[in-house]
């Protein structure tokens, strides 16, 4: 007898070929495949009257066979059977193309439910069918796996079925009740036999607000066990602050002031602070972190700048020693060079002065891991564009201190706050919107192919004027023949640059930029860039995060179609960082109605929060990093757009959470098990 903890082989009809296929997709027991959902389903109850019928559009009838005709082409290579099919509304021809075993299956008389759409077929209208039942039923659909398809997985998990009684209720009775769940065995069972729809929709609701509350549990656990930490307090030095606010060369705005403030007031707390800094693109976020280190300084203690390229990394050492007038005790750390203040020094050196604090911030790249560099007085930490480093790094940099440093992971990604409390739910958030002050609105284009030379010729003067110019494109080299036909009409790098280079503006200087150059190289080739020495830089979304060129007025995308809104605003983002007009112009051969709304979005709008919701709403979670390691990047059931939902898992988290976790011990294991599995860290 099966039970849910049965290996694959127990199960009758699962032979060695099975086995190796399912377990390339991770299915080893009985309990694994019984939650192996159905990604659709096909539902044979909603029957529609032959009359009905729609070209293009797909039905389902109820239908006596009248008369059955079989042709075979003229080289007996397909067979096509034709019936002719009636019900109360009418008649009409139904045709099954090349399955010729139907022959032995359809019978003059016999009754089907029949799904297939209408169509014209010799000038004629008919109903062509895709499948045929005998009974009306919702039937659900599965993944296919190699050669296991649907009908496989239907099989086999009518017989695990039968060890579902065997599953546990983990949730406590006041949700069960509150939310109107139904009991878990139930949903598991109609999520694979649905009697009817309002039941099918039950057993979703149930098991989709099972994935949500799992991750919120674990999330408020997470941050429970934050907060019984113990951080060294850094008092706000609000005289030296507001000195250095306003020597500064422009005006902070009001989001800048007021997210400074709550991570400065986080860190005068006892608990280590947990913040995640929000802001559009060159909205000023390293100045709001440059303001929390000098709090962090004037207390004696040291600061970890994080940065995930090299390139940003010297940007930010070059920015600080900038705004303080290379006053502090700066050092930069990457795989490539080793900086104190203003000078190059040896990454040993530099590493010896870290450990005797003589050197208070430290700008780096994973180097800083690398090099296993010893902190002593770290009370910050700094993780730049969304890269939130897992539990063992972050025990790495801290060390065997009783305390722990005080966290602030940046993005420049703009993420909805339905999503951004999904994803960051143990983080506190603070948020900028504003642009700088004098910072003007860049002018967005979605371009025609017939407008190119247009384009060329504006580019052109602006470069003359001393302007300089980005071109983006969505492959490094031309693809194979043998590649995806929607790869083809991806433009590359490599022959972009060719063109650009021979062929358009001959008489510039033009460079290319991708993830394959060697380190050195590309930072060659962005300081050439930063220092004037190209005029336009022909690159892959390498140029994504964080780069800072103040004379670069031109963004042209290639194949903009390809990229989603989000990204599309971080390679806008690189210009109009000064007072100067900027322009970004978007390529696009897709005929896509949707696509072209989507690009339309980005002609009219500037907000990147507004177009993460928009991309968030056509395109789907997946296009914001940190789903993945957030645990929602493996849901099976529940969505992120159901806010509903969501918030209902989220209170009933709060509330089992209030009560105790303890006293749930299936449910604590299921947290345990959870947390084991997702880096929620």
């Amino acid at each position: 007898m099966l039970d849910i903890n049965s290996k694959i082989e127990t199960i009758y009809g699962v032979g060695e070929k099975a086995q190796k296929e399912l377990a390339k997709i991770s299915l080893a027991t009985v309990l694994d495949i019984l939650y192996y959902f159905p990604w659709r389903y096909d539902d044979w109850t909603d029957i529609k009257p032959i009359r009905s019928i729609r070209i293009n559009e797909e039905a389902v009838v109820f239908v006596t066979i009248k008369k059955i005709f079989i042709q075979r082409t003229m080289r007996k290579r397909m067979i096509i059977i034709k019936a002719k099919i009636s019900d109360e509304s009418g008649e009409i021809e139904a045709i099954w193309f090349n399955q010729p075993f139907l022959e032995r299956v359809l019978t003059v008389g016999s009754k089907w439910y029949l799904v297939g759409k209408g169509a014209f077929f010799n000038q004629k209208k008919i109903f062509s069918v895709k499948a045929q039942e005998k009974t009306a039923q919702i039937v659900p659909i599965y993944h296919s796996s190699g050669f296991l398809k649907s009908n496989f997985f239907r099989r086999i998990i009518k017989i695990c079925l039968g060890a579902n009684n065997q599953i546990s209720e983990y949730l406590p009775d006041f949700v069960m009740q509150k939310f109107r769940l139904i009991e878990l065995q139930s949903a598991i069972n109609f999520i694979h036999q649905p009697a009817s729809n309002p039941i099918l929709q039950k057993a979703k609701r149930r098991l989709a607000f099972d994935e949500l509350f799992i991750i919120s549990l674990s999330l408020l656990l997470l941050r429970q066990k934050r907060n019984r930490k113990k951080a060294l307090v850094a008092k706000a030095p609000v005289d030296k602050l507001k000195i250095f606010t306003e020597n500064l060369p422009f005006k902070l705005t009001n989001d800048q002031r007021r997210s400074a403030w709550q991570i400065i007031l986080d860190m005068e707390k006892s608990r280590p602070m947990n913040r995640l800094l929000q802001g559009d693109v060159g909205s000023g976020k390293t100045i709001v972190a440059l303001l929390a280190s000098i709090s962090v300084l004037e207390n004696s203690f040291q600061v970890a700048w994080l940065a995930p390229t090299e390139a940003l990394a010297r940007q930010h050492f070059d920015t600080i020693n900038k705004f303080t007038g290379n006053k502090l005790a700066i050092g930069l750390l990457t795989s490539s060079i080793a900086k104190y203040k203003d000078k190059k020094i040896s990454k040993v050196e530099l590493i010896k002065n870290i450990a005797q604090e003589k050197v208070k911030i430290i700008i780096a790249t994973h180097a800083l891991l690398a090099n296993k560099v010893i902190i002593p007085k770290l009370n910050l930490l700094i993780v730049d564009e969304q890269h939130r480093f897992g539990v063992k790094q972050r025990s790495q940099l801290i060390g065997a201190k009783k305390s722990s440093p005080h966290f602030l992971s940046m993005t420049a990604t703009p993420i909805p706050r339905t999503l951004s409390l999904a994803l960051y739910g143990d983080l506190d958030i603070s948020i900028i919107r504003e642009k700088p002050l004098g910072r003007k609105k860049i002018i967005t284009e979605l371009v025609g192919e017939n407008l190119r030379s247009q384009k060329y010729n504006f580019i052109e003067k602006q470069i003359t004027s001393g302007r300089q110019a980005f071109i983006i494109c969505p492959l490094i080299e031309e693809p194979e023949p043998s590649k995806s036909l929607f790869d083809l009409d991806k433009k590359s790098v490599v022959a972009e640059y060719k063109k650009i280079k021979k062929k358009v503006f001959s008489q510039k200087k033009v460079a290319m930029l991708h993830g394959k150059m060697k380190p050195k190289e590309k930072q060659k080739v962005m300081q050439e860039f930063k220092n004037g020495k190209i005029d336009i830089l022909v690159s892959t979304a390498v140029v994504e995060v964080g780069i800072d060129i103040a004379n670069a007025t031109i963004m042209m995308v290639e194949g903009a179609d390809k990229f989603g809104l989000a990204q599309l605003h971080q390679f806008r983002g690189r210009v109009g960082r000064s007072d100067r007009q900027s322009y970004c112009f978007l390529f696009s051969s897709s005929a896509n109605e949707k696509t072209h709304q989507r690009l339309m979005a980005m002609e009219q709008l500037d907000d990147g929060f507004k177009l993460a919701e928009i991309d968030l709403k056509m395109r789907g979670p997946g296009i914001f990093s940190g789903i993945k390691q957030s645990g929602f990047g493996n849901l099976k059931m529940a969505s992120i757009f159901d806010t509903m939902l969501l918030t209902e898992a989220k209170q009933g988290a709060e509330l089992t959470l209030s009560r105790g976790l303890k006293n749930f011990p299936i449910l604590d294991e299921k947290v345990t098990e959870f947390t084991q599995h997702e880096h929620l860290e």
